[in-house]
């Protein structure tokens, strides 16, 4: 099968988070938040689906990839250019879950152009990558919702 041109790539924060453990669940909004996210991206042909190791991350990735019938693949959050290798090869449209200090840089290493700083309570950014054959990036910010 032929990977279609441009490649989309999707990135989001993890919804919101439970209290400051080390290691904490999504809230029930932040697994709102996460329903929305699956809602919003069923039909883009996401055929990856990406996640950091932490549970928040997993549990936003987890309604989309258990919708698409997908896996989801951890990644180590401090090996973002391994990440970023591994989703340019596996080609296609692809969905990456990480952190607000991640998810920026993570942007940019795609070729994209992350804006400001993602803030402790901000949970709403969707980038949208579009990598065209010559290998340009186009940059789009859209936001989700958690009812």
């Amino acid at each position: 099968m032929a990977v279609a041109d441009p490649t989309i790539i999707y990135l989001v924060r993890h919804g919101e988070k439970a209290a400051v453990e080390k290691d904490p669940d999504l809230t029930a909004q932040g697994k709102a938040r996460a329903r929305n996210i699956a809602a919003i991206l069923k039909s883009t042909g996401i055929a990856h689906v990406y996640s950091s190791t932490a549970q928040r991350t997993r549990q936003t990735a987890q309604p989309l990839a258990t919708d698409l019938g997908l896996q989801v693949q951890v990644y180590d959050p401090a090996q973002s250019a391994n990440l970023v290798a591994q989703v340019k090869a596996a080609g296609g449209t692809a969905l990456v879950v990480g952190h607000s200090n991640t998810v920026p840089e993570l942007v940019r290493l795609f070729g994209g152009k992350p804006g400001s700083d993602i803030g402790d309570d901000e949970f709403d950014r969707l980038y949208q990558l579009i990598v065209d054959k010559d290998g340009s990036v186009t940059t789009v910010l859209l936001h989700t919702v958690a009812p």
